[in-house]
Parts: C-alpha cells; sequence; structure tokens
C-alpha cells in the first residue's frame, strides 16, 4: 500500500489519504544512490506517488458499490508533478469523483506535500493527477474473473477500518 491512512471521506463524492515518507523505506535508497561526485538524493519516485493517488481514488470508485466491483485503473489521464518529495515529509492524496457508471470512473486529484521541518509546516499543492478506472467484470466480454484476483488484503482492510469505513469492509471469502 502506497497510502497509511484515510483522513477524509465523503460518500460517493472525495476521499483524502496520507502517506509519511521515511528514509525506512527500502526504494528511497535507489532513488537517488549517492555517486563519487554527488551525495545521496533520496526522492519518492513519482511512479509510486501516482500509485498512492491511484489508491485513493480506487477506494473512491470501490466505496461506491460497497466493493462489489473489482476496480481496476483503466488510464492515467493527466500527471503534473512540480516538486520532489523526500524523507521526514508527508504527502496528501485528495480525489475527486468526476464520474461513474456501470463500465467505470473517472477521478480527478491533487497532491500536496508537507514538510515538517519548516519553522511552520503548511500543505503545499504540488501536483495534479486524473485517472480512469474499470469495473474489470463489466469490460471484459464475458471474461470472468475469480475473487481472488482481486488484491483485498488484511493491510488493506485495517486501512479502510482506521478511515471509518469499516462498514464498507466485505466479508472475507
Amino acid at each position: 500500500m502506497w497510502i497509511d491512512r484515510i483522513v477524509d471521506f465523503e460518500p460517493r463524492t472525495r476521499l483524502a489519504a496520507i502517506k509519511n515518507v521515511s528514509l525506512a523505506e527500502e526504494h528511497l535508497h535507489d532513488h537517488f544512490p549517492a555517486t563519487g561526485a554527488a551525495d545521496a538524493l533520496p526522492v519518492m519516485p513519482a511512479s509510486l506517488i501516482i500509485e498512492g493517488m491511484a489508491q485513493t481514488a480506487g477506494i473512491l470508485v470501490g466505496t461506491v458499490n460497497r466493493f462489489t466491483e473489482k476496480v481496476i485503473l483503466a488510464k492515467i489521464t493527466r500527471v503534473e508533478l512540480d516538486a520532489d518529495v523526500g524523507p521526514g515529509q508527508t504527502l496528501r492524496y485528495d480525489a475527486l469523483l468526476d464520474r461513474i457508471d456501470d463500465a467505470g470512473a473517472a477521478t480527478s486529484g491533487t497532491v500536496s506535500r508537507l514538510d515538517h521541518a519548516q519553522g511552520v509546516p503548511a500543505w503545499e499543492e504540488i501536483g495534479r493527477i486524473d485517472l480512469m478506472f474499470s469495473h474489470i467484470d463489466q469490460n471484459m466480454a464475458g471474461i470472468e474473473f475469480p475473487e481472488e484476483n482481486f488484491v483485498f488484503s488484511e493491510n488493506f482492510r485495517t486501512i479502510l477500518r482506521a478511515g471509518g469505513l469499516g462498514d464498507l469492509v466485505p466479508p472475507e471469502r
């Protein structure tokens, strides 16, 4: 999971989640490691920032039908990231539901950064990410997907419960 906690939820409208970026995360050591000429510059890879938004927006889309539809990311329609995010900073993903129907959904969102090292920490918007999702069972020409193909881990269930969405968590199969 590339989010740590759901912090705000308005059904069928918006969902916000945060991710605390820590130097304990292995991917930061490779992106970008020290070289003979330069010190290490650990930054959160843009692809993982996009994945954090995809998880946030995907949860929002999934809640509409109480997670009875298998929701998958179908298309990244826009990404604009204006700043790096490093250890000791927090990301906030704000996802809005723009459209939803039987085939899938479209979302738009903003990414903000909180730098705890600032004298007076404040959220700074650093990006915009628009995504499209598919309800896979409705779009694959009659192909049926077994339930175990849908990732609904205990970690995911814990994030939903902690975010006040426990009543939407489907029973374990």
